[in-house]
């Protein structure tokens, strides 16, 4: 069960049903799982009838995702499951107005994650606009979450979450916990709107860390989980220190939240190596 004091929202993230099971029997709740292309591409029941030769199209996987986040809905129907739209770099706002629209009728309880480019935010002003819910992901810097903020204005609490991967940035030799308690520092100023939801959490050390911090959500795979459970779902202080090692911690930045949300400078190589990763894997499934 939940502990006591527990202040972050816990996520599974994975592409697997099975695995959604497993982790609510093991913890006896969850609030919520986060999907993406790689990780349907990682579904041992995908890859089991792509390995017996069945010829796959690109509606027929995604009817099969549709079907996956309808079984894990089920499990968690008070919870929130994020549903990844397919775009790549020059996928424009109006292929991923359509595609969101459409994933949203699939559940009662979808986030619609987008990316952070400009498409991505165009089109996320248009759908909180109607009252949708988003997850913006692939965020690695604070401009991109000011971004996000700005695009988002007048949603409500619970409907806008933004994820900040923190593996990815640790990859190349920079502190991603240190990026998320920027983002979070950031946000302390702000309406509220938006909520931290930590992703790309590879270690047990990670997310002991976001716990420490009381960030609003994370996002975390199933051998992690497994390992909170093995030490009894301790509640690191909030004096906590993670051992970043030799990697470089990213200096926060006095963001100004104010501005227009074109304007604030969001590229960044780590989305767009982002996005060609899952539009990659995502195209891989497709065989006819």
């Amino acid at each position: 069960m939940r502990p006591e004091n527990l202040k972050t929202r816990i996520f599974l993230d994975s592409g697997d049903p099975k695995e959604t099971k497993e982790i609510l029997d093991l913890l006896g709740f969850l609030d919520g799982q986060t999907t993406n292309p790689s990780l349907i591409a990682k579904n041992p029941e995908l890859k089991e009838k792509l390995g017996s030769g069945e010829q796959l199209s690109s509606q027929d996987i995604n009817n099969f995702y549709k079907d996956v986040v309808g079984e894990i809905s089920e499990m968690i129907p008070q919870g929130s499951v994020s549903i990844e739209v397919y775009a790549d770099a020059n996928t424009p706002a109006e292929d991923m107005l359509v595609q969101a629209r459409e994933m949203n009728t699939w559940i009662n309880n979808a986030h619609i994650k987008l990316p952070i480019t400009a498409a991505g935010l165009e089109a996320a002003n248009v759908l909180t606009g109607e009252g949708m819910r988003v997850n913006m992901t692939l965020c690695f810097s604070q401009e991109q979450g000011a971004a996000v903020y700005a695009a988002t204005l007048g949603a409500k609490k619970g409907d806008v979450f933004l994820s900040p991967f923190i593996g990815r940035l640790d990859d190349r030799g920079e502190n991603g916990m240190s990026f998320i308690e920027n983002a979070h520092n950031m946000f302390k100023k702000s309406d509220g709107h938006v909520e931290l939801l930590a992703a790309s959490v590879r270690t047990y050390e990670h997310f002991k860390q976001c716990l420490s911090l009381e960030v609003d959500l994370a996002t975390v795979p199933g051998k992690v989980l497994k390992e909170w459970a093995e030490n009894n779902f301790e509640l690191p202080k909030s004096d906590y220190v993670y051992d970043a090692g030799s990697m470089e911690n990213l200096p926060f930045e006095d963001t100004n939240l104010e501005k227009e949300w074109n304007g604030y400078n969001i590229q960044h190589d780590l989305t767009d190596s982002g996005l060609e990763k899952f539009a990659s894997d995502w195209n891989g499934l497709i065989t006819k």
